[in-house]
């Protein structure tokens, strides 16, 4: 009987698109985040992927003081990656969102490709009560350009370059992949590309199965053997888009970042959930859940280290 193929499971906690009133059940301060990410880990997932909130309101919080609330934490209580988040929120400058991933020179850091409309307005429709700043993160959002330039994505590969740091890349389109491959020529990364494809946030390319085909298919032919490709599926999408992934050879991405729900209607009541059924899925489809030392060989990071 041939080898059962190891696939990693991210785990995005938290994010910084869903705010606390959507779901009781979002990590929205520091003890829940580090909580969350724990038992996200005893599930299964080989990489945490890392945003902070405001212990107060809830709100995105991109500050050295608020991963530190979280880093050392997560860091001492499991073996999983952890990636730190450089894309932040769409609302915060470049130079905000780099900050964590730069003073605490994490294994992995998340790098967006490029710049985009981020339109997270029609979640008004199901969530018509919100109020304060949450409200506003949805208005905003109309006019809002998730800025990721040439200069900005060069600003945070000089910023981290000094602390060993490789960077999942986060490609929401088409042109997306062929940023990265520019960064590639000119060599300022360096392989293996963990190539992140993003399906279904209104601004980026759609879930249907002919994207995913085509996101990988244009990964492939840029990248080659180079490539360790992933996906995520944003809201209803998330599992169909970890099916089509896992059959396709990639690894997956969950998390409540992604998506609040568990199926239509049903909220989704842990990250750890949302990994269990990944890692149900991955074994229906002949595969097996990577553990962390698996992804930092896939990955070529360096060996664990205890966070700063």
């Amino acid at each position: 009987m041939s080898k059962r193929r190891p696939v990693i499971i991210t785990c995005a906690i938290t994010g910084a698109i869903h705010t606390p009133a959507m779901s009781p059940h979002l990590p929205a301060s520091s003890d829940a985040i580090v909580a969350s990410a724990v038992a996200a880990a005893e599930a299964g997932a080989a990489i945490l992927h890392l945003h902070a909130r405001n212990d107060e309101t809830g709100q995105p919080d991109q500050s050295v003081e608020g991963f530190g609330r979280i880093v050392p934490q997560i860091g001492a209580q499991t073996d999983a990656v952890l990636n730190l988040t450089t894309g932040g929120s769409p609302y915060m400058t470049v130079e905000e969102r780099v900050r964590p991933a730069a003073q605490f020179a994490p294994q992995l850091a998340s790098l967006n490709m490029g710049s985009m409309n981020m339109g997270l307005f029609p979640m008004q429709r199901r969530y018509p009560d919100l109020e304060g700043w949450e409200k506003a993160h949805l208005e905003g959002s109309k006019d809002l350009v998730f800025r990721n330039s040439y200069k900005d994505i060069d600003y945070i590969l000089d910023a981290c370059r000094d602390n060993g740091t490789r960077f999942e890349f986060e490609c929401y389109d088409t042109a997306h992949l062929y940023n990265l491959a520019h960064f590639a020529d000119k060599g300022a990364v360096k392989a293996p590309f963990f190539v992140q494809t993003v399906f279904g946030l209104l601004g980026g390319i759609g879930a249907h199965p002919d994207d995913i085909a085509h996101m990988r298919r244009t990964a492939l032919r840029l990248f080659g053997d180079d490539m360790v490709w992933s996906a995520l599926g944003a809201g209803a999408h998330q599992m169909r888009v970890a099916a089509t992934v896992v059959s396709g050879g990639g690894h997956v991405r969950v998390g409540l970042e992604d998506s609040l729900w568990a199926g239509p209607g049903e909220l989704s009541t842990s990250n750890a959930d949302q990994v269990r059924a990944a890692k149900t899925l991955i074994e229906t489809l002949g595969g097996r859940v990577a553990t962390a030392d698996e992804a930092r060989q896939i990955l070529m990071l360096a060996p664990r280290r205890q966070a700063a």
